[in-house]
């Protein structure tokens, strides 16, 4: 067991229960590699008293995705997240995948997931499975953001008020990354320029919306600096 996983481990094990579940049906993409990024934004470890932070990525590519991150971040002992964004090759007609979890504390006051189209009529594909997902039990689902049409329909966002809400969340991700599996290993290579194309700016559309969350760099303009902040953002979260 790697020194980061045992930190993980210790750092919240509802992040650690949905961090192997992602792991796992990662593993199960053909030609899964690693891909090393620069050292300086991949972990980043600070101990100062009031300011600790501790950010350790993952990411890889594999058949029909171009780029598979997970993020695991915690600061100042309070603040702890899960991120997670799958981008597909937009040679492959696959949605991306993307999921956030936000615990203050004990508190999780954010969790969202969702496989969001990178075409124009890809999610007719898979609207009926996830749409047919138990999603009853919540009782503090969260209004989307105003940038948030990059979502499909299908998008589930909520606060999460017991532990039953948070095993109902974790079988939520489960299921759409079943069905995110299943609709990669049926992708076939596309080679028309347009399409290609579509689904390019489809990506591109989306990492320009999720840059507007404000909330991103309000978190990490705390413990670094503006320039720095942008590359992370920019090279790491949302790169296209």
């Amino acid at each position: 067991m790697s020194k980061s996983l045992i930190k993980t481990k210790l750092t919240d094990p509802l992040i650690l229960s949905l961090l192997q579940n992602i792991r796992g049906h990662r593993s199960k993409l053909k030609n899964l590699i690693s891909v090393e990024v620069d050292s300086k934004l991949s972990n980043i470890i600070s101990n100062v008293e009031g300011k600790e932070v501790y950010i350790e990525n993952e990411f890889h590519k594999a058949n029909g995705f171009r780029k598979l991150h997970i993020e695991v971040a915690e600061f100042s002992k309070s603040l702890k997240i899960l991120h997670c964004v799958f981008f597909p090759d937009p040679k492959y007609d696959v949605p991306i995948f993307g999921m956030d979890l936000v615990k203050v504390n004990e508190i999780v006051s954010a969790a969202i997931v969702d496989l969001s189209p990178s075409s124009k009529n890809q999610n007719k594909k898979y609207d009926e499975l996830l749409s047919n997902i138990d999603k009853s039990v919540f009782k503090s689902k969260r209004e989307i953001p105003g940038w948030g049409d990059i979502f499909s329909k299908n998008v589930f966002f909520a606060s999460l008020k017991n532990e039953s809400e948070k095993n109902s969340f974790c079988n939520i991700v489960d299921n759409y990354l079943s069905v995110l599996i299943k609709l990669s290993e049926n992708a076939i290579a596309d080679f028309d320029y347009e399409i290609i194309q579509e689904r390019s700016n489809y990506q591109k559309n989306y990492c320009i919306q999720q840059m507007k969350n404000e909330k991103t760099s309000l978190v990490l303009l705390k413990y670094f600096d503006k320039k720095w902040v942008d590359e992370y953002i920019k090279k790491v979260l949302f790169d296209f």
